[in-house]
């Protein structure tokens, strides 16, 4: 099945804007305020806002974004000629993006909801490294399908040779005309 051209841009631009709206929300997870903000201050203020903060960005965004991303990604590959298991870089993608889906729902969450539960009950984060390691581990994972979709290296899987070498016979065995 291949996608419209109207159908592949739309989808094209539903799965960027996911990408990058994920992308931006786990870098304010890890960097820019909340889980730095959360492990290095000793204000128990912030660091219960940074923590109610994380919660409600783990808990209402990043799932729903994350599967827009692999859902996107996933029509994308399958409706264009790319393909899914064609191409090494998006066969890369494919697995990269679930794993992360699936790490977001049942480890980042779970772990910033527990980080949400402690400072709400008064007490202390004690597990600071959980609460960056899973956003910086996400971070990591993004950025690089970020550089695998602007480079696209790797080139054909084995799958992909397959079918180029049987789409080269066949047009070749079309090319044959009968002279007698």
């Amino acid at each position: 099945m291949k996608l419209s051209r109207p159908a592949r841009r739309a989808t094209l631009v539903v799965h960027v804007i996911g990408a990058a709206c994920w992308l931006g929300l786990t870098l304010g997870l890890v960097a820019l305020a909340l889980a730095l903000t959360a492990i290095t201050t000793d204000a128990s203020a912030a660091v219960e806002a940074s923590v109610r903060s994380m919660k409600v960005f783990a808990d209402w965004l990043v799932l729903p974004l994350a599967l827009v991303t692999l859902v996107s990604g996933l029509v994308l590959s399958l409706g264009t000629q790319w393909g899914l298991a064609r191409h090494r870089w998006v066969y890369t993608k494919f697995w990269l993006t679930l794993a992360t889906t699936l790490a977001s729902a049942f480890a980042l969450r779970p772990g910033v909801d527990e980080s949400a539960a402690t400072v709400s009950a008064g007490n202390p984060v004690t597990d600071t490294a959980g609460l960056i390691a899973g956003p910086l581990i996400s971070l990591s994972a993004y950025l690089f399908m970020t550089v695998l979709s602007v480079l696209k290296p790797w080139g054909l899987t084995r799958r992909g040779q397959k079918q180029r070498a049987s789409a080269h016979k066949r047009v070749d065995a079309g090319d044959v005309r009968q002279t007698a």
